[in-house]
């Protein structure tokens, strides 16, 4: 009986992600149809662009690595009642402080990797806790303080590589570090491929959030307060506490995802490398998508970094636009967007209706 309970909630935690995806295909065929493309062809080309070879299949697993792990960062502030929407620039002080630890840090390379990947933990997490501590010294809203500290990163990120940690041996069109050295780069888990052991990393943490809100206190409180917040506090949970932990971890998260790229991908810092392909707001899709589940938003990551490569291939061997891929994605969001936006007015009226009890 148990079991039966157990597969039934967990079918209804999944219909309406998986509604939300059948939908926002459906809009994409609908685009598709309008600038006079194939739907099959389409959806074809973009399932090989994205798993099509063992390459190609490779390319989309290296992609999706700094979207797991933002992700995750995104799920675990989520799960506990609060707003990160910071992860950009947490992402780009995590790369930046792991390419400066890799440089110029004095130990051997495999300290020095590590080290970086912690620098960028280190860097993101601070990031993210700066904006935990406006909100419980001054009241300031998370999602505001999150989102306005992505434009102070960005610009504090691209002063410092285009002046004093500038690359000047080379071209100086490109605002970028100097290349780290060979040693300290992330081993490839295939030779010749793109995916790294970020990824490994990315999957493992994966595992550990999941079993960490399931399986512990800690993690218990984090999701009970996220789910009642009043029933929380006074059952002892401390929310200064609870958020000033999550937001550090949440930006940690980020910051570790730019760690990797840079040590995985890029090999140095690069200016608007991170920003351009949008990591960070698709981790914020995946833990939408996915109900800030830790392996469920995985799972969309992967989705998402496979509609991001197969539109490549769409865009490769087909007349229909790479933008495509953008289109699926924003009616995905959209319907999964619903979802909140019906519970949140259904408790507004319920609060209403019910007066202040709780």
């Amino acid at each position: 009986m148990r079991l039966m309970q157990l597969i039934t909630r967990s079918l209804r935690e999944w219909i309406h992600p998986l509604a939300a995806l059948l939908l926002g295909l459906a809009a994409g065929a609908v685009a598709i149809l309008a600038v006079g493309g194939s739907v099959a062809e389409t959806y074809a080309e973009m399932w090989k662009g994205a798993f099509g070879s063992f390459y190609y299949a490779m390319n989309t697993l290296a992609r999706a690595t700094p979207i797991m792990l933002i992700g995750l960062g995104v799920a675990l502030a989520f799960r506990a009642g609060f707003f990160n929407l910071g992860a950009e620039g947490q992402l780009l002080l995590g790369a930046l402080a792991a390419a400066v630890t890799a440089l110029y840090l004095p130990a051997p390379p495999e300290m020095r990797m590590i080290a970086a990947l912690a620098a960028g933990i280190v860097a993101g997490g601070a990031w993210s806790l700066f904006a935990g501590w406006l909100d419980l010294r001054f009241r300031m809203n998370l999602l505001i303080t999150t989102l306005l500290l992505n434009y102070i990163a960005v610009y504090l990120a691209s002063y410092f590589v285009s002046f004093p940690l500038k690359d000047t041996s080379g071209s100086a069109a490109i605002n970028q570090t100097n290349m780290l050295d060979r040693a300290v780069w992330l081993p490839k888990l295939f030779k010749g491929m793109s995916v790294h052991a970020g990824f490994i990393i990315a999957a493992a943490a994966a595992v550990v959030l999941f079993l960490f809100l399931r399986h512990t206190i800690a993690g218990y409180h984090l999701r009970m307060h996220g789910s009642n917040p009043l029933f929380a506090i006074y059952g002892g949970v401390r929310r200064g506490r609870l958020m000033m932990a999550a937001m550090l971890a949440s930006g940690g998260f980020a910051g570790l995802a730019g760690a990797v790229e840079v040590l995985g991908t890029q090999y140095r810092y690069i200016d608007n490398a991170l920003t351009a392909p949008g990591y960070a707001w698709s981790g914020i899709m995946a833990a939408l998508l996915a109900g800030s589940h830790p392996l469920g938003t995985a799972a969309a990551a992967i989705l998402l970094a496979a509609l991001q490569t197969g539109g490549m291939g769409v865009e490769r061997n087909t007349e229909v636009p790479l933008e495509i891929a953008s289109v699926i994605q924003a009616a995905i969001i959209l319907f999964i967007s619903a979802r909140f936006t019906y519970a949140f007015f259904k408790r507004r009226k319920a609060r209403s209706s019910d007066g202040p009890a709780v």
